[in-house]
């Protein structure tokens, strides 16, 4: 899994049972491996370059991904006791109203180098459907974690999943650790570690009220954000404020928790449970945990944050289930979340073995 924020490549082996109606997981071996600066730049880049020259990255980076699976399974001595490979890549075009989305990492590269079955490509059949193609995570969130009701992933993008009586919808909520750690870098930081920065500053109402009543936030779900709304659409609000980095932090991070209430509130009468897991590297942001809890005081959400290889990892986890699900034909994309025409068994399947 390779998230917007780029930090790095996440890779779980993770073993999944399936007894009497209900699927079962445990996380074996989990790894983040940075991105170099190169591959930063190439990844951040991609949407700039010609027809030939994306293809020639997508091929690239497949072989690069392939490339860290064996050096994930050397790592861990994992050899042997792999069985498939289950591979998001990384988002480039995401334009489901025109019933496309992209992702980096050629899945016929990855089987080539790992030698492995690997599923790809795990959104576009629910795009053709009409689909988001977006979020796709609540499928594991449903079937691997029924102890919850409310998912909320702060990753480069919030997006939260709630369970309700009659069905489990998601949506892509706002950017959220993009944008942070933008601003961060102003300041020579690649992110505002514990949220100290956004601590120290103060909400700017008129810039809060200017991301606020962006268009996208008025819109009913299933809905989904690309990549470049936070990097091309808000980041430039912030910038023209001409405010300090802390005051830019602390307004943002405001900007954040106020967009989930928002997405909450409307649900509120129908989430029996309301216990919401924190996920992503912005459950690690104390501020903004803190600044979430007191703003979900009045709805009686209670906030959970878990253990640290759930936090960074779950999503890599999904990934993985995602693509056992595709192996044994099941459903792995819902229709309730993404708005598609039908549930759908997404994922190109490539097999790396000799017959």
């Amino acid at each position: 899994m390779s998230g917007s924020s780029l930090d790095g490549l996440d890779i779980v082996c993770a073993e999944f049972n399936f007894n009497f109606g209900n699927w079962q997981f445990e996380i074996l071996a989990s790894s983040c491996y940075s991105y170099s600066k190169e591959w930063k730049e190439k990844l951040q880049n991609s949407i700039e370059l010609s027809a030939k020259d994306y293809l020639l990255l997508h091929s690239e980076y497949g072989h690069y991904l392939g490339k860290e699976v064996n050096r994930f399974i050397e790592e861990n001595k994992l050899d042997y006791k792999v069985a498939i490979v289950s591979s998001h890549g990384h988002t480039t075009f995401h334009v489901p109203q025109l019933k496309m989305t992209a992702q980096l990492g050629n899945g016929a590269s990855i089987a080539a180098e790992t030698g492995l079955p690997v599923v790809t490509d795990l959104r576009s059949i629910d795009v053709a459907f009409g689909g988001e193609g977006a979020p796709i995570v609540p499928i594991g969130e449903k079937l691997l974690l029924k102890d919850y009701s409310i998912f909320l992933n702060l990753g480069g993008i919030a997006n939260l999943s709630i369970q309700l009586p009659d069905e489990f919808i998601a949506f892509d909520v706002c950017p959220a650790n993009r944008v942070l750690n933008m601003i961060s870098n102003t300041a020579g930081k690649e992110f505002d570690e514990n949220g100290t920065m956004a601590s120290l500053g103060t909400v700017n109402n008129k810039l809060l009220e200017s991301l606020n009543k962006q268009d996208y936030y008025s819109k009913p779900y299933p809905k989904s954000l690309a990549n470049d709304f936070g990097v091309s659409t808000l980041y430039p609000i912030i910038e023209t404020s001409k405010i300090s980095v802390n005051d830019a932090l602390r307004t943002y991070a405001q900007h954040i928790v106020f967009q989930i209430k928002k997405g909450l509130l409307p649900l509120k009468a129908s989430i029996t449970q309301k216990k919401m897991l924190v996920t992503g590297g912005g459950a690690f942001n104390s501020f903004l945990i803190e600044l979430l809890r007191k703003e979900l005081e009045d709805i009686q959400v209670e906030v959970i944050v878990p253990d640290a290889t759930i936090v960074n990892y779950k999503e890599a986890l999904i990934m993985a289930f995602i693509g056992v699900l595709r192996w044994r034909q099941e459903n792995n994309v819902l229709s309730s979340v993404t708005g598609a025409s039908r549930d759908s068994i997404g994922g190109a399947l490539w097999t790396g073995q000799e017959a």
